[in-house]
């Protein structure tokens, strides 16, 4: 029979790396002023503080992702209502 050459090393829960981290308050508040400037529903910034409690970095990049979707619709608007 043969050997493997590389043994699963995620066999054993413990072994296993969390490499997230829940936010901090300071974070919720980064978060939460990145959503100033935009009329955002209540919906979407709970969302993300909900997000940011089991990981900071993906409540960030979800923010993000609804910010740039929001620029390009009114980028979109802008260009649809001047060739009109």
């Amino acid at each position: 029979m043969f050997k493997p050459l590389i043994e699963d090393t995620f066999d054993q829960p413990e072994q296993v790396k969390d490499t997230t981290s829940p936010a901090t308050d300071v974070d919720i508040l980064k978060l939460i002023q990145k959503f100033s400037g935009f009329e955002t529903p209540v919906k979407v910034v709970l969302q993300a503080i909900a997000i940011a409690n089991y990981d900071c970095a993906s409540a960030f990049r979800y923010a993000d992702n609804y910010l740039n979707i929001l620029k390009n619709k009114k980028q979109h608007q802008k260009v649809s209502s001047a060739r009109v």
